[in-house]
This record gives C-alpha cells, structure tokens and sequence, in this order.
C-alpha cells in the first residue's frame, strides 16, 4: 500500500488515503487548531471531516462549535480551505433528534456555510438517518443545493445498504460517499452489505472511529475484554510488520476491496502526522481475518 490520493465514489474530488474527522476540534485557540489543520493537510490527510451537530461532546459547550473552530481556521489562512476537500454532515438536531426535511436540510446547509466561513461544501453527508422524511423529499432538497453550487457532492453516514441504495433511486446523481462505523473491533460492515453496497454502487466508504473511539489507539487498555482481545492481535502484527498498533489497526480498515478511507481524530499533532505509517502496512489476507475472529470471539465458519 502506498501513499497516494484517490477519487471520491465518481466524483472529481481528490482525497487522500486517510481522513481528518472533527468530532474533538473544539475551543477557541484558533493557532492551535489551525496547527492540526496544517499538520493533516502536509500528511496527506486532505479530506476533513466535521458535522453541524460537533461541538456539543468532547469538551464542546454550543452547536456548531466544531465548524465554527474550523471557520476561524480557514479566515485566519485562506490558503488551507484551498488545499481542503470540505466534509460536514447534516439533519442531527440535539432534542428532535433527526430531522432531514427539506427546510432542515436547507437551513442546515446555510448555518454550516456561515460558521465554516466558505461558500461551498464538497461533500454534505446526511448524519443519521431520519426515517420520517420521505428519500424524495430529502432528494429534492439536495439536489436544489447542488445546482445551487452550495455543496458539490452528497454522502450519507450510518446507513444501512437498504437505506443508501433507497436515497440513490430519488437522486439523479450518484452518492460519493457512504459512512460507517468500522474498526478491526467493529467489523460488521464488512459483512451487512454496507461495504458491498459501496462496491456495487462506486461509492467510497469512510469509516469513523477506525481505532474504536481510542480502545485500539497505542498504549490504551480498556475495560472491554474483547477490545483487549483485538489490541493484542494488534500488537503482536505490530511486532511483526515492525509497525504500530495504530498503524495495523488503520491498515485493517484499509485492506477491504472497497477502499475505505479511515477517518482519524486525534488532536495531537505528531499523531496525525504518524497516520501514515499505516500506508506502509500491507496485511496478508490470513493476518487480516485473524483480527476478524479476535472482533468476533468465534472462529470463522
């Protein structure tokens, strides 16, 4: 595996091989925010990643906390928006709790252009899915902002493979992006019909929380015994490929034929530069199914 950037699903959109997600960028330290916006864009990690509803967790105290953090990063050195392909994610309103309606979805928009200070949003991802908003409706809205040069292109996060494929048959563009939670703790998309639905359909799956919310980030230990299962497995790879448990764990995520890009959130600067390693880790099949039952506790039929 080397480092190298890739399409998004169809699109014209450049990323690289990692993502950059958001879900802890929060205060008001505009210098060091921007230090780990700089450090990830100088690794390759172009995509960031970040959601209307950011900010609330993690130390935050208001919606948008996170976009807005983001916002006074790119006032305060234009040149980094430039160098950014711009994720956010909609429809997650604190005490509703979905809401993808078309009034939602386009006021959303509208608020995240205003605090991320830019006037376009490369890729605007539906957060969660709201079941009590009709695909065509919440298709019709997206569109709307599409021809409107408010967002470029549109993804959907925590969907199921019934979900993503019911919103495309309302689209008369393809989805770029499809986001599930995957880790080599959580496997299942790899065996629901998410990530094959991402292959069947070109879309490029980004995985959050690839090292498990920190459970298998270096040094940890937990209190679940089968996230200390698979930190072991990674460790003793780690020994063997002369790598990281970091760095195994993302190249599990990387390893699937649909190519997904693993979204990581540290906000230490020298961590986010160590992201790469992972590119260097090419898992042998046997290896990679060895984290398989590790996740699972059960040998593979």
């Amino acid at each position: 595996m080397s480092k190298s950037t890739g399409r998004l699903g169809q699109t014209t959109l450049d990323v690289g091989p990692i993502a950059y997600g958001l879900w802890r960028f929060v205060g008001n330290d505009v210098k060091a925010a921007r230090t780990r916006i700089e450090t990830a864009l100088d690794a390759g990690l172009t995509l960031i990643d970040v959601a209307a509803v950011y900010g609330l967790d993690w130390g935050g105290s208001e919606f948008g906390e996170s976009e807005t953090l983001l916002g006074k990063v790119f006032a305060d050195a234009p040149s980094l928006r430039k160098r950014t392909v711009l994720a956010t994610k909609f429809g997650i309103i604190p005490g509703v709790p979905y809401d993808s309606g078309a009034a939602a979805v386009v006021g959303s928009c509208e608020d995240s252009l205003k605090r991320l200070a830019t006037e376009t949003i490369d890729l605007f991802q539906v957060h969660r899915p709201d079941v009590l908003t009709h695909p065509a409706e919440l298709a019709e809205a997206l569109t709307k902002l599409r021809t409107q040069g408010k967002i470029r292109e549109v993804g959907v996060s925590n969907y199921n493979a019934r979900q993503a494929l019911l919103l495309q048959q309302f689209l008369s563009f393809p989805l770029a992006t499809l986001q599930p939670e995957f880790s080599a703790l959580n496997v299942e998309a790899a065996f629901d019909g998410v990530l094959d639905a991402a292959i069947s359909r070109n879309m490029t799956p980004l995985a959050w929380s690839p090292l498990a919310g920190g459970k298998l980030a270096d040094g940890v230990s937990s209190a679940d015994p089968t996230a200390n299962r698979v930190a072991g497995k990674l460790d003793d790879l780690a020994k063997q490929y002369g790598t990281t448990r970091a760095a195994v764990a993302l190249a599990f995520v990387m390893r699937h034929p649909s190519s997904p890009i693993p979204i990581v959130g540290t906000q230490n600067p020298a961590r986010i530069a160590a992201t790469t390693d992972a590119l260097r880790v090419n898992l042998s099949r046997t290896d990679w199914y060895a984290l398989v039952v590790a996740a699972q506790g059960k040998p593979l039929p």
